[in-house]
């Protein structure tokens, strides 16, 4: 099963392990480098299906640090392309994920000060949010956003999705996850808004879809939309899984093919049971209750694993993170513990078992 191809729209993943989007705070003023050529290239060389580029931010004030990727102007494109050309020519299909940090924005990286808020005197920014409620003790309060502000915002969703494609991508996925601002949107322990973006399930979730909405409308039809959502907050009164079947089923009506499914992110606070595959449950109550293809993630480590939670029916795709950091090759590692069919790439060839 993980080495079935999964069809999303006219893309044909050639397995069904991707590659998490994962920070590397390695670039400057958003262009990618040559670490991104080889961090990520080196995951297409392993045999990954799906090669998700980290968080990309749509605006400058979007981005988690200095040091994040982004796609708000032309020049932030060719440098993408260089990257997506090399991973595509190994046969992954290079996705990008669409992202603003909100008012979890302006840190410094994570090996900096254990990626501390960064004030404006220092290099940092004035942050948004959907209310003045920051993320934790240190940060600053975000400044609210106008629904003005947020028309702006769907806005630089679209062109950064319209900019992904002039690069080549051939699947892009919305960021609503982790705390970062459309997740904040969703959850009432961030949201404290009383007009028609808060409140009540419909209009906490109203910016997120509009954003979903405007990129599926600028996105080929042919080709995938993917959106990254957190289940649940963890937290009394937050955010949680039902609303999290629900969303799904509003983005499934957007012309969304695949919710990437994971949890957590809004609040420090949050005491998050972790352990082996401590989230798929959640993709597998939205696979089935909102008719929606899911990837799961979350401490999946072993091939025999990876193929479980598929052949389970709990997740359509499996999405690994730090096991990829650890093994770039494990797709080559889980062929050959599966005894599946899996292509290497000739300059490899000698080391095939």
């Amino acid at each position: 099963m993980l080495f079935t191809p999964l069809s999303l729209r006219d893309v044909v993943l050639r397995n069904r392990i991707a590659v998490s989007p994962m920070c590397q705070y390695s670039a400057v003023d958003g262009l990618a480098n040559d670490w991104h050529l080889v961090h990520l290239g080196a995951r297409a060389v392993g045999g990954a299906g799906l090669v998700v580029f980290e968080a990309t931010g749509v605006e400058a004030r979007g981005r988690i640090s200095p040091a994040d990727l982004g796609l708000w102007n032309e020049a932030q494109v060719e440098p993408l392309a260089r990257v997506l050309r090399f991973v595509e020519a190994q046969g992954s299909v290079a996705c990008l994920q669409l992202a603003h940090a909100g008012r979890k924005a302006s840190t410094r990286p994570p090996w900096d000060q254990g990626g501390a808020y960064l004030p404006p005197a220092q290099g940092g920014w004035v942050t948004v949010g959907p209310s003045p409620v920051p993320f934790a003790e240190g940060y600053a309060a975000p400044e609210p956003l106008s629904e003005a502000g947020l028309a702006e915002l769907v806005q630089a969703f679209a062109g950064a999705a319209r900019r992904a494609r002039a690069a080549g991508f051939r699947a892009v996925e919305v960021h609503a996850a982790h705390g970062y601002l459309l997740h904040q949107f969703l959850s009432p322990l961030a949201n404290q808004r009383t007009d028609r973006y808060g409140g009540s399930f419909e209009n906490r979730s109203r910016f997120p879809c509009e954003v979903v909405a405007a990129v599926r409308r600028e996105w080929p039809e042919r080709l995938p939309v993917l959106v990254r959502i957190s289940a649940t907050d963890w937290l009394p009164g937050g955010w949680d899984v039902a609303e999290a079947v629900e969303l799904s089923r509003k983005l499934k009506a957007l012309g969304a093919d695949l919710v990437d499914t994971s949890s957590g992110g809004l609040s420090p606070a949050a005491r998050v049971p972790v352990g082996p595959g401590y989230q798929t449950a959640f993709a597998e109550r939205i696979r089935r209750e909102a008719g929606i293809a899911t990837g799961a993630v979350g401490m999946i480590v072993s091939p025999e694993q990876a193929d479980h939670v598929l052949r389970s029916g709990q997740a359509d795709l499996v999405l690994l993170a730090r096991e990829l950091l650890r093994d770039p090759y494990f797709p080559l590692r889980a062929a050959s513990a599966l005894k599946a069919e899996h292509a290497w790439p000739k300059q490899y060839l000698r080391a095939r078992p």
